[in-house]
């Protein structure tokens, strides 16, 4: 392994994370500038318009304000551009987060007897906390942890977190939030899972059959636009398409909009927000514990996950990511996005693979993606509050149902029962009880699980492999 670009010392690699210049831009040279920055400018646009409307989504899924998602993706797309490890890498909101701030946001704001302005402060406090564990993490070498995490646990992490998001977006399709705005009642919708399915269908009589008629076509046809192309911004044109519908045939529907849940959204966005500590006791300090574990477990891992994806989809023959300098730059992120209105990022599959696939090629298509959204955005931002939320809830679905993918699952299944054992395990754990519970306790059991059999075979396996065809002998009751 080349030292130079992997240094196997703390002071080596800490060097290696402020080259700003470094082997992510040696696809650009002197011979190509031209064709590359436009290659890269055409992945910045496309993807651009496509991030607007999911992190509007993903914002107000984890009970922030739309334009919470708009800064984050872009200011996280720069830093993580800046400092990362990964040539391809989009950084910004991402599903894996949503049940970690939400729950943080739940339990400390309005819903509980807070307010926003202190679940927020804590956020960032918490988020800058797991920023510094990170840029540790990085500079000691401890990147290459996050490979260790075992897939199936990865496939029923994904999964579950797209059946959570799925089912606590069918009140915005339903419309149900609606008719609780015009009637008057205090009872917020946005809670846990099995607190939103059971008002959901307690409230079943109140359903809008526009609302879901608007989340269903925003469902279809961003789906069968991206299908067609990449370089078709389906969730713009769904998008649009919903907010001209609701202004015009369906002004009279009673269809809430952006508009009726968070007023106007402003395009002053970089708004410093300071960190803040509640009350401290002992409920804050094991809280603090348990999202900073919560954050950098999500970080490490999808960002790591998300690098590898990106060099394999980008046919990448010349120097692979650094794990270690993508948690330095997974920490800078954490630490700096929430100052401005933000909340922690990390590296974004679907995004990526949408830029890779529209011909990025070196970091400058994050920082074309970053500042075409702001432009965007700063000039829509009027236009963006009309949106319907049924339609902000066909994007998460749609955001869902691409997270999980057949083709994953079948693999696990191939590897044996025990492997799909623990991705099924992971799967209904992640949204029945919380994020880290679920994938911790997996974990555990997993690890538990290989030491045991290892112990129990006479002539110790030295690979996985072996372990696997021994534990999956064992499950499916034949012989040693």
């Amino acid at each position: 392994m080349n030292k130079k670009l992997f240094p196997t010392t703390p002071a080596g690699r800490l060097k290696l994370f402020f080259t700003l210049f470094d082997s992510r831009w040696e696809d650009l040279t002197k011979d190509n500038w031209a064709k590359t920055v436009y290659r890269d400018f055409s992945a910045g646009l496309i993807v651009a318009m496509t991030a607007i409307p999911m992190a509007m989504g993903f914002a107000m899924a984890m009970g922030m304000r739309p334009e919470h998602g708009i800064i984050a993706g872009a200011l996280a797309c720069v830093v993580g551009r800046t400092f990362g490890g990964s040539k391809y890498q989009v950084y910004g909101p991402t599903a894996a987060f949503i049940p970690v701030i939400a729950g943080l946001i739940t339990k400390y704001g309005p819903a509980n007897g807070g307010d926003f302005e202190t679940a927020h402060g804590f956020l960032i406090l918490v988020s800058m906390i797991s920023g510094v564990i990170l840029i540790i993490m990085g500079i000691y070498g401890f990147g290459r942890y996050a490979k260790l995490v075992p897939n199936s646990i990865i496939v029923g992490f994904t999964i579950g977190i797209a059946v959570a998001i799925a089912l606590t977006n069918v009140e915005d399709i339903l419309g149900i939030e609606s008719f609780k705005d015009l009637l008057g009642q205090d009872e917020d919708i946005k809670g846990g899972l099995i607190h939103n399915l059971t008002t959901a269908f307690g409230n079943i009589d109140k359903i809008n059959g526009w609302s879901i008629f608007l989340g269903l076509m925003t469902f279809a046809l961003t789906k069968t636009l991206l299908r067609i192309s990449v370089f078709i911004p389906g969730p713009v044109i769904a998008m649009g398409l919903a907010t001209l519908l609701s202004a015009t045939f369906l002004a009279d529907k009673n269809i809430i909009l952006v508009k009726d849940l968070y007023g106007s959204i402003p395009n002053n966005f970089f708004v410093f927000t300071p960190p803040m500590l509640p009350a401290l006791n002992g409920t804050v300090v094991v809280d603090i514990i348990y999202f900073v574990c919560a954050i950098v477990f999500v970080s490490g891992v999808e960002s790591i996950l998300c690098s590898s994806m990106a060099d394999k989809l980008a046919n990448n023959q010349r120097t692979p990511f650094n794990p270690d300098k993508e948690f330095f730059g997974q920490g800078m992120v954490q630490i700096l996005t929430p100052l401005v209105q933000g909340f922690p990022c990390t590296g974004a599959l679907a995004r990526t693979a949408t830029s890779i696939k529209a011909g990025a090629q070196t970091p400058l298509a994050g920082y074309f993606k970053a500042a075409l959204k702001l432009a965007m955005a700063y000039n829509l931002a009027q236009y963006l509050e009309l949106i319907p939320m049924a339609c902000i809830g066909g994007i998460l679905v749609w955001v869902a149902s691409n997270m999980i993918k057949p083709s994953e699952i079948r693999e696990i299944k191939h590897q044996g029962k025990f492997e799909f054992a623990m991705m099924t395990y992971t799967a209904f754990m992640v949204p029945l009880t919380d994020f880290l519970t679920g994938v911790l306790s997996a974990l555990i059991i997993y690890f538990v699980v290989k030491a045991v059999f290892k112990r129990k075979t006479k002539d110790a396996p030295e690979s996985a492999l072996e372990v696997d065809t021994l534990i999956n002998s064992q499950a499916s009751g034949s012989p040693k």
